[in-house]
């Protein structure tokens, strides 16, 4: 159920960004998807690919400070509600959000969250009970491959 996630901190100037997305593209990795966070001196950028061990080597070597973390990947109705519906089963568990991000998934319908929780033990048996589908990294890559 646990995916794993790159974060990278990377400087707050022109040029930074592009750098592991080039050192990526170089590797043949492709970036499932991703999301920056920023402050005045530095940003966090927080990648999610399917080899995330080669991608944290990859990066690495090219220069980059690497962070690997556990988040969750909630699959939802691409509708109104459905991020209400996956709200209401967190705030009734009384889990905290760190942050959280959201894409396409490739399935129709479909988008996925990506969630990281103070507690992701607990997050993961009181999703389960709420009946949330959650993606392992083989069904969260499988739409996208073909």
């Amino acid at each position: 159920m646990k995916i794993h996630q790159l974060s990278l901190f990377i400087e707050n100037r022109q040029g930074q960004l592009r750098m592991p997305c080039r050192l990526l593209a170089e590797a043949g990795i492709n970036i499932q998807t991703l999301m920056l966070a920023d402050t005045q001196q530095f940003g966090i950028l927080r990648l999610i690919v399917k080899d995330w061990q080669r991608a944290k080597k990859v990066l690495e070597e090219g220069g980059c400070a690497v962070k690997v973390s556990e988040a969750l990947a909630l699959e939802v109705n691409d509708q109104p509600g459905g991020m209400d519906a996956i709200m209401a089963v967190i705030e009734s568990a009384g889990l905290n959000v760190e942050y959280m991000y959201a894409f396409a998934s490739g399935r129709e319908g479909r988008a996925v969250l990506i969630f990281r929780f103070e507690e992701i033990d607990k997050a993961i048996a009181a999703l389960q009970a709420g009946g949330v589908n959650m993606l392992d990294s083989v069904a969260l890559y499988e739409p996208f491959e073909k």
